[in-house]
């Protein structure tokens, strides 16, 4: 099949792993297993990954020190990670999302909610249009051509969904974007997600828009309209 996704499963539980690959397989998926990190970055070697299911809790390399090898290398940083794990409160998922983690499945979980998850996570980018033009707003300059975001002139390092959030965000002027609506624009209409998983994302991209010491943070531009969503509102020039 010419356009068949690879995955590598990275899971330490032989039977889990093999769970996940005959569920996976069975929705026409070539799969692959590893049992730890080390035996992970080999497979990764032999052929790029579409998708890494990887288990947070691994044997030697973690989860999430793997997770930011494969998006620190430029020759694998666009491979999407769900990560599975026994805990996921929102400090594990702001590391994980820092790291360009796509997903998280909280163990145990059912066949069908990964292979759900998995399905959206490889949609994604099929939503709205994405946002092309160069947005400014005061000290803060979006660039999606060059998917290249700058605060007083300084790189600020985001996710590919932290930058479509802000880019959404920025684009709307001042119009408040529902959860959902901003789901569909940084992860696709297809996306199996919860409203949280957007907080969580939102908390993070603030905490990366800080400012000079004496001037309003840029953070503080992305406003909570409680119950219903997010607004960009900088201060006026």
């Amino acid at each position: 099949m010419a356009d068949q996704k690879d995955i590598l499963i990275v899971e330490d539980e032989a039977d889990l792993a093999e769970l996940v690959r005959f569920n996976l397989e069975r929705e026409g998926y070539a799969c692959r297993c590893a049992g730890d990190g080390a035996s992970a970055q080999e497979q990764i070697r032999h052929g790029v990954p579409d998708l890494i299911v990887l288990d947070r809790m691994l044997p030697g390399t973690s989860g999430d020190e793997l997770a930011a090898r494969v998006k620190g290398d430029a020759r694998t940083a666009a491979v999407h990670i769900i990560m599975l794990t026994a805990k996921a409160d929102e400090a594990d998922e702001l590391v994980g999302f820092a790291l360009g983690v796509d997903d998280y499945v909280t163990k145990p979980f059912s066949m069908k909610k990964l292979v759900a998850r998995v399905g959206a996570v490889l949609r994604r980018g099929g939503g709205e249009e994405p946002v092309t033009g160069r947005l400014a707003a005061g000290r803060l300059v979006l660039d999606p051509e060059r998917h290249e975001l700058t605060l007083d002139g300084e790189a600020v390092p985001t996710t590919t969904t932290e930058f479509k959030l802000l880019a959404a965000l920025m684009a709307s002027k001042g119009r408040v974007l529902s959860r959902s609506q901003l789901i569909d624009a940084a992860m696709g209409s297809d996306a199996v997600v919860t409203d949280r998983t957007i907080d969580v994302h939102i908390t993070a991209l603030r905490k990366k828009l800080g400012g000079k010491s004496g001037e309003t943070k840029a953070a503080d531009w992305i406003q909570t309209v409680r119950g219903v969503g997010y607004t960009f509102r900088p201060p006026a020039a």
